[in-house]
């Protein structure tokens, strides 16, 4: 929410080339409490002022010679930092109430001023000025921390890549069926394993020199959906060589309890004959 003293400390210009017109908006400015009200009566500086002060609300005048108000507007619009234009224009001619609105300006008043109509619209019209520039900036700030997480969860990733690959040669995932479904390291070609699950059979179902007591041991821990830690497991090779493999997993469950998964890292120790 904008509080009354946001609106009360908004940056406001007046432009208007009549002196007089001039000083009795910022005597009804004043005495409303507005703290930060300029003017000008030269229409062309109108732009170069914005872009130095960036006024939350412009009260513009639409009959002014050399420049009239539509004429700023297109210059503000050209050099507008955002597509917001903050102009409340000053008329006496009817026609150019549609005309003005259609040119950009959000609200108009009418000459001569109705004092509590013009405090009303120059109030509603900061009203909802601030709260579009509030809405901007959380916009920004929501963005920046998205980033800034994403940055961060990357980093977090990396890192931890890194650091199970110092520590396993391998990192895997699978899912409720057991199937891999994420592997970081050689672990399939190490195993031997085409499109199969840690618990089954490598090599589409043959035993291939797997120990079949160890295999039903791990079998049995992934139905009871257990933890392991170094488990162990050999295969003898063709060539009579045993290789040794050591796998930590645990079990992956959603936010609902249901079980996804597995995780875990491997590592192969060094064959011997």
């Amino acid at each position: 929410m904008v509080s009354t003293a946001d609106i009360l400390n908004a940056n406001i210009l007046i432009v208007d080339d009549q002196e007089a017109n001039v000083q009795l908006l910022e005597q009804l400015l004043h005495e409303a409490g507005y703290t930060r009200v300029a003017s000008t009566t030269n229409p062309h500086e109108v732009c170069a002022l914005h872009r130095k002060n960036g006024y939350d609300l412009i009260l513009l005048d639409l009959q002014m010679p050399g420049m009239d108000g539509f004429q700023v507007m297109e210059g503000l619009k050209e050099n507008a930092a955002d597509d917001y234009l903050p102009v409340l224009v000053i008329t006496a001619q009817p026609d150019h109430k549609l005309r003005a609105l259609q040119a950009g300006a959000k609200d108009f008043i009418s000459k001569p001023f109705d004092l509590v109509e013009a405090r009303t619209r120059i109030h509603n019209m900061l009203e909802v000025r601030l709260l579009y520039k509030k809405l901007e900036h959380y916009s920004k700030v929501l963005e920046q921390t998205v980033q800034q997480r994403t940055a961060e969860l990357r980093e977090s990733e990396a890192r931890y890549r890194s650091l199970t690959e110092l520590a396993s040669d391998w990192y895997w995932e699978q899912d409720e069926n057991m199937n891999f479904t994420r592997v970081s390291g050689p672990v399939l070609e190490m195993l031997g394993i085409r499109d199969g699950a840690l618990a089954e059979k490598p090599d589409g179902g043959q035993a291939a020199g797997w120990n079949e007591t160890e295999r039903k041991l791990l079998q049995a821990k992934i139905a009871a959906r257990q933890p392991f830690l170094d488990f162990a497991f050999s295969r003898v090779n063709a060539d009579g060589s045993q290789e040794t493999f050591r796998v930590s997993g645990e079990p992956m469950f959603n936010q609902s309890s249901r079980f996804i998964g597995y995780r875990g890292i491997g590592v192969k120790l060094t064959a011997r004959k």
